[in-house]
């Protein structure tokens, strides 16, 4: 067998861990962690003092970056917590469908088209809908972290 013989699908994520792991006492405000498995932001962090028994703790409040659900945790400041990798992508909007799925226009000159307009944000949902009816050219953010995908951001570029 030569080394023709191989054909591999190249994936940007193939392998690479949804999470990294950081020091508790480290993660700030408007910082990112994983809270019951679910990608969050930072929104307050108190650390009490060391106790008799040793490890000083963090308070994280936190809210979900898709549901907007308040989390909490309480984590020794010295343990490692899990932080997502969270990326934020632009992407040019083509057409929304009457199911309320989204064709979008990748950077490679592709389409995207399994992400649908926001359920939680009727603004942002309504924004768009605005928008694309009055023949606007539109790019949406999507921010994706841990396998999840969600349009969380609108930029108006002018009229096509």
């Amino acid at each position: 067998m030569s080394d023709d013989d191989h054909q591999f699908e190249s994936r940007a994520d193939a392998g690479a861990s949804k999470t990294y792991p950081q020091q508790a006492g480290t993660i700030r405000k408007n910082g990112y962690i994983v809270i019951k498995g679910r990608p969050c932001k930072v929104v307050e962090v108190s650390t009490s003092k060391t106790g008799k028994h040793g490890h000083a703790k963090c308070h994280f409040i936190a809210i979900d970056i898709f549901t907007a659900k308040k989390l909490e945790d309480i984590v020794p400041s010295s343990h490692n917590c899990d932080v997502p990798h969270v990326t934020r992508t632009d992407y040019q909007l083509i057409d929304i469908s009457e199911d309320d799925f989204v064709s979008l226009l990748t950077e490679s000159g592709g389409t995207k088209d399994d992400l649908r307009l926001p359920t939680d944000e009727p603004l942002l949902t309504q924004q768009i809908r605005d928008g694309f009816a009055a023949g606007k050219d539109l790019i949406v953010t999507v921010m994706s972290a841990m396998g999840e995908e969600q349009i969380c951001a609108l930029k108006d570029i002018g009229l096509k």
